[in-house]
């Protein structure tokens, strides 16, 4: 469908439009016209096709017949968000948000100041469209929130979580934020080709605490129409954030986000455990050596002890090898719980970590595709509504 759909007769601002649209998921539908139409049903009869997450009334649109369809939207379609483009005069200011217009832009504004304001409205939609949308969420009108765990380091974590990210951002686009609470040595960043301005320090403070709005220009927008929350460019920030911080964070995203997918650091620190005791889900990754099988299982051990393991758990054989020497039975024994998903050691995984673009992000056929894919499907309403009869099931090594 088309993301954004443009009213206007001025061709200059629809090239500025276009310009700040490169780059994030959809599309631009444009209608170079000053004449609006009466209801959303007239739009959807132009547009041909399904809703639209962004309305712009561009310049030159009378403001008079803005307000008029902006009301109507607002009552028939409340997740749609409506930009219109006018100078801030204070006193139309209130009258546009009386009308139910979300945001204000000027006419001049370039193609960087259009894009932050799209992708503020986009994030807008998702958290309305969740609101609306109670199937999509949990029973709690909270969304999921994910962690990826493991106690010991270098078995792909950070590569599951991006691309379990990045794929569940196709079944709830701008609907997924991932956070990278590994603090000192996040690489969520690098894994996704993000420079981000803003980090969980920033997140964090008390400002954004109490405001949600104001957390949410903390945040980075992917390409794939997920967002992202990264770790601090120094370690020496790890030290500024407490677990109590990282509760509330986790709590105020689960409240806007459909999915809330949690990278953590190796081990068991004060933070992890702060994390997941609000996860809905733990993602537990294992290599297929001794060392990280046995790492898992005391960690595992000691979490049993602290109740403090969340009640969906989804076991991640990583980097799988039929010729390691040992076998998938030889990991479930150790760890006394069955193994979920399998993903076979690739190449095309490696190279795609290296490019920083998730293997999920790109149409690509590869063994490690698909055992990604059924770590994605875990978490998709529909999949777990059939009463999750086969939650565990024994996996096949290649």
């Amino acid at each position: 469908m088309s993301r954004f759909v443009l009213i206007t007769p001025s061709s200059t601002f629809d090239g500025r439009l276009r310009q700040a649209v490169e780059g994030l998921p959809g599309t631009v539908q444009t209608f170079f016209s000053s004449t609006l139409p009466a209801g959303p049903q007239e739009l959807f009869a132009q547009l041909g096709s399904e809703q639209p997450e962004v309305l712009i009334l561009g310049p030159e649109v009378p403001l008079d017949d803005a307000l008029r369809l902006a009301t109507v939207l607002d009552v028939q379609l409340p997740e749609l968000s409506v930009i219109l483009v006018s100078d801030p005069d204070p006193a139309f200011m209130l009258q546009a948000m009386r009308a139910g217009i979300r945001d204000l832009l000027s006419p001049s504004a370039d193609a960087a100041q259009i894009r932050v304001m799209l992708e503020r409205a986009c994030q807008s939609f998702a958290s309305r469209h969740r609101t609306h949308n109670p199937q999509l969420a949990d029973s709690n009108n909270n969304g999921l929130v994910i962690g990826v765990f493991s106690p010991k380091g270098g078995v792909g974590k950070t590569t599951i979580a991006t691309n379990l990210a990045v794929g569940l951002g196709k079944i709830a686009p701008m609907g997924v934020v991932i956070v990278d609470l590994d603090l000192q040595f996040g690489d969520v960043a690098s894994g996704l080709y993000l420079d981000p301005e803003h980090t969980v320090t920033d997140a964090v403070t008390s400002a954004a605490s109490q405001d949600t709005l104001v957390l949410k220009a903390f945040l980075t927008v992917h390409p794939s129409s997920i967002y992202a929350l990264c770790a601090p460019k120094s370690p020496v920030e790890a030290d500024h954030v407490t677990p109590e911080q990282v509760t509330r964070l986790l709590e105020q995203l689960a409240n806007e986000f459909q999915y809330v997918v949690v990278d953590t650091a190796p081990g068991l620190q004060e933070i992890a455990l702060a994390a997941l005791d609000k996860c809905t889900d733990a993602v537990w990754v294992s290599a297929m050596d001794i060392p990280s099988v046995r790492g898992l299982r005391s960690g595992l051990d000691v979490l049993r002890q602290l109740e403090l393991l969340p009640g969906s758990r989804h076991v991640v054989l990583n980097m799988a090898d039929s010729k390691s020497g040992l076998t998938v039975q030889d990991v479930e024994s150790t760890l006394a719980a069955p193994v979920d998903v399998s993903i076979p050691r690739s190449k095309a995984v490696a190279f795609s970590t290296n490019r920083g673009i998730p293997v999920l992000q790109e149409p690509r056929r590869d063994p490690a595709v698909k055992g990604l894919k059924q770590l994605v499907e875990r978490f998709d309403p529909a999949w777990r509504a059939k009463g999750q009869r086969k939650v565990h099931r024994r996996v096949v090594v290649s």
